[in-house]
């Protein structure tokens, strides 16, 4: 379990994280997102005790990560992919991280094969592609067999397969109790990936919420309905009032009705139909409404 409790960071005048309170708990992926500069790499540095906090503080296992005594075997973490010596060897790099926190060397072999990369174990890391730089990250994360695991963008450089083993392993490591605490900008493998959301802009926490509760309450759900006839369309549209609007063409959207009042209604006019079917939205579209204030970096159109 992480445990953050007012957390704050300030460089000079400006704060960076803004008493930033949550828990993220074992037994379910928790997704981290928030625009970029909005302080989520920040945030977790001082949860691995990277950068200071100005106020506040952050627990792992009821535990400041400074008092544990081998953290490799509470806290795996995957913050910077390219933090490796390029001189140094797959193998090499995992074995003097295990030797450091008494962990056997056995391991080493185990997450290699874990993360597809034993054939490559003598290379150079300064010869790997940034996927397969990813991979040897997140080999490193598992080495201690922590119970709480940290990922920044994981899932950059890597191909679609990796992507989709990446996603496997974060839910297989959360269903067998593990913390996992994943930052990512890919808005729909998060949907695909995580349980639960902590979202954050310009440092203040914005949601804390499972993912279906966080898009439903960040969003409006809609009634797409499908009409090959114009005259139809607007008959249809007439009756529904204000509640529709145009859509592609041939289409209404209509808002605050369920499928079956607009399916009664088409049947009572008889208009045909070429298609009706509620469109919810995505967790995208709930992400950009919520943090369309928080955005520090963003261009125009």
């Amino acid at each position: 379990m992480i445990t953050l409790r007012g957390l704050t960071k300030r460089y000079g005048d400006k704060t960076v994280v803004d008493a930033l309170t949550f828990v993220v708990a074992p037994g379910a992926v928790t997704g981290f997102l928030g625009p970029n500069g909005s302080g989520k790499s920040t945030t977790m540095r001082m949860v691995i005790g990277l950068d200071w906090p100005s106020a506040g503080e952050v627990l792992v296992g009821g535990k400041p990560y400074a008092e544990l005594r081998h953290p490799l075997r509470e806290v795996g973490a995957l913050l910077d992919a390219k933090s490796l010596h390029p001189g140094r060897s797959a193998g090499k790099h995992l074995t003097a991280m295990a030797r450091s926190n008494g962990i056997p060397v056995k391991r080493v072999e185990e997450v290699l094969a874990t993360v597809g990369l034993t054939d490559v174990a003598g290379k150079r890391v300064g010869q790997f592609s940034l996927g397969m730089g990813q991979r040897l990250g997140v080999a490193g994360a598992l080495l201690g067999d922590p119970g709480v695991l940290m990922f920044d963008e994981p899932v950059n450089g890597l191909d679609p397969d990796g992507v989709r083993w990446v996603r496997q392993l974060m839910r297989s490591l959360a269903d067998e109790g593990r913390t996992v605490f994943v930052s990512s900008h890919l808005m729909s493998e998060m949907q695909l990936t995580a349980s639960r959301l902590v979202v954050i802009g310009k440092g203040k926490l914005l949601a804390d919420a499972p993912v279906d509760e966080f898009i439903a309450g960040n969003s409006t759900s809609l009634v797409s309905v499908r009409v090959p006839v114009p005259a139809e369309l607007e008959a249809l549209a007439a009756r529904l009032g204000p509640a529709a609007r145009p859509g592609e063409p041939g289409e209404l959207l209509v808002d605050g009705v369920t499928v079956g009042q607009v399916g009664d209604l088409a049947h009572e006019l008889g208009v045909r139909l070429h298609g009706l079917a509620e469109r919810t939205a995505s967790l995208e579209q709930a992400y950009m409404e919520l943090t369309a204030s928080s955005v520090e970096y963003g261009v125009t159109a």
